[in-house]
């Protein structure tokens, strides 16, 4: 019976693996855009054989495709791990179920950020019950800019308000692809939520949990998204600090403009370590955190090397029991309830 059972959910698992493989070129024109049956069928494989047999069908869909059969939107072959958009097929296989099955065969997690809560309970309880490290990328947090404000602010030990606005036009993302075929195009996941769980932790780090929020969403593109491109904050944070985040996925230049101040106290930062500047005594002096910094020229400037490496050095010194984890499952769970609240305000 067990071995008929576990034919009969292979044989599955190999026909939902060949099905993604053709919803990858079933293509279903929207407007100026269009939108593929790849995802579909990877939903049905988690629904119709559950997470280990719908993984199972994925990682076969994969599998061929490195093989060399052009099952990929783009082909195959083993050159596609490449691809900048390879990591999108790799997340097919959900995350949760992959970092359940690290925990449990006793090997330590290094993920990146999440947006949904998806398996945090349960993967960080077998994590403290196992005594593994879980660790979460948030790499704002590692950006030797945040760090120096947080540190400002911490030393001026008085109320501060902030205004910052976060926005990059979302075919822009990845111009590689369509934007609505991946996660961005999801309403669950997507691109204003991303600005959202990538910038949120650092803000909750340097100024403290939130007490309260009040939310103002609008659509002002034609981008046909299935959830507001802009969205503005007031919050009000339990320090006392008060603050203005706008996120956006419409601006045609990426931006990440933010500004900081109080009685004593007035920071800049345009997003690059280029352009932290402080008003003291008169005068705006440009503040240099980096002795040296590695950029990639084919990303915004934004976009700094620097913070990748010392995130990876962290999540070893944490391996080896010397360092503590800048962010947590613990505390990004509370940023997700946050970013839950304010989509559904």
């Amino acid at each position: 019976m067990n071995q008929h059972r576990t034919l009969r959910s292979l044989i599955l698992a190999a026909l939902l693996g060949a099905l993604t493989a053709i919803g990858a070129w079933l293509q279903i024109p929207v407007g100026i855009t269009s939108i593929t049956l790849q995802f579909l069928f990877t939903a049905f494989a988690g629904v119709l054989l559950g997470w280990k047999w719908g993984a199972v069908s994925q990682l076969l869909y994969v599998a061929i495709g490195l093989l060399g059969l052009p099952v990929f939107t783009q082909g195959g072959g083993i050159g596609y791990v490449l691809q900048p958009s390879f990591g999108f097929l790799l997340g097919l296989i959900p995350a949760a179920a992959v970092i359940g099955a690290l925990l449990d065969h006793d090997l330590p997690v290094f993920t990146e950020l999440n947006l949904v809560s998806d398996g945090y309970r349960e993967n960080m309880a077998k994590a403290a019950a196992k005594k593994l490290p879980l660790f979460l990328s948030s790499t704002m947090l590692y950006r030797r800019e945040t760090q120096y404000i947080k540190r400002q602010v911490a030393e001026f030990g008085k109320p501060v308000h902030y205004i910052y606005h976060i926005g990059q036009y979302l075919p822009d993302w990845h111009p590689w692809e369509n934007y609505k075929n991946f996660f961005v195009g999801n309403a669950r996941t997507g691109g204003v939520r991303e600005i959202f769980g990538i910038d949120l932790p650092w803000l909750l780090d340097a100024f403290g949990d939130v007490e309260s929020v009040t939310v103002q969403k609008d659509t002002i593109s034609d981008l046909g998204l299935p959830y507001p491109d802009c969205v503005t904050l007031l919050l009000r944070h339990k320090g006392g600090v008060q603050g203005v985040l706008a996120a956006d996925v419409v601006s045609r230049k990426a931006v990440r403009s933010f500004e900081c101040f109080g009685d004593g106290i007035h920071l800049f930062w345009e997003g690059n370590p280029k352009a932290l500047y402080e008003f003291k005594d008169g005068d705006k002096r440009f503040v240099n955190t980096y002795a040296s910094f590695e950029h990639d020229s084919r990303y915004s400037d934004n976009v700094v090397e620097n913070a990748y490496v010392d995130e990876l050095t962290n999540f070893f010194g944490v391996l080896k029991g010397d360092e503590q984890p800048k962010w947590s499952f613990e505390k990004d769970l509370k940023a997700i309830e946050l970013m839950d609240r304010i989509e559904k305000a």
